[in-house]
């Protein structure tokens, strides 16, 4: 069963850039793809945030594992007894998920991987949840299969392939109620989301990749 996973951490001031060429040169997480413990690696980062999201094929990957490499670069969040660099981010929203392994593989080429992030308002975070957890257990409409949306406190963390896979979910969907609006615009996630301080857009905004290997593209290269 494949198992996806996204966390977040934090950069120590000033350690960034240290920190991402660590992270860039460790070849961990292109380990754990060669061993086939992994399906997919990528991690991401914008102004102090890290993110790793990864597919779990044989048991579950620690991001100590696949991230160890940053550890003296990265802050500890608190909130607990014992330090811990990473969150786990909650999933809050996918179109699909992984039924098994040949499911889950990708049958044609990914052009790109891309990460990407938003803030909701505070008081719209529930609402947010309660219109998504609808439309992906009433399976109301279908979206990118590989897609998923993470959240931590306000902030959403999107993971997405392009060109986009659009298919019929394989796993029957949790839910037996028709809630999900019929025009989906009638949810107003317009009002949902925190406008950006610099140029006062809504929804989300790409950001930058530091790496992401996937294991098809490793066997082909190795052919």
């Amino acid at each position: 069963m494949i198992q996806r996973y996204i966390y977040r951490a934090a950069w120590q001031q000033g350690r960034k850039e240290e920190g991402i060429e660590a992270l860039a040169a460790s070849g961990q997480a292109l380990e754990l793809v060669q061993q086939g413990r992994l399906m997919t690696a990528a991690a991401f980062h914008w102004r102090d945030n890290l993110f790793l999201y990864y597919e779990c094929m044989e048991g579950e990957v620690t991001p100590d594992e696949l991230a160890g490499a940053t550890e003296t670069y990265l802050s500890d969040w608190p909130g607990q007894a014992e330090p811990r660099k990473w969150i786990r981010m909650v999933d809050v929203f996918h179109f699909n998920e992984p039924a098994d392994t040949e499911h889950w593989l990708r049958k044609s080429p990914v052009e790109q991987r891309r990460g990407r992030v938003a803030h909701l308002k505070p008081d719209m975070v529930s609402s947010y949840i309660y219109y998504h957890y609808q439309l992906q257990e009433e399976r109301a409409f279908f979206g990118p299969k590989y897609e998923i949306i993470g959240m931590h406190e306000n902030l959403l963390f999107g993971y997405q392939e392009f060109p986009s896979v659009v298919e019929e979910p394989t796993v029957q969907g949790r839910l037996n109620t028709k809630g999900t609006p019929e025009n989906w615009g009638d949810s107003r996630m317009d009002l949902h989301f925190q406008p950006w301080d610099d140029d006062g857009y809504l929804y989300f905004k790409p950001i930058e990749q530091i790496f992401a290997y996937y294991i098809g593209d490793l066997k082909q290269e190795d052919e």
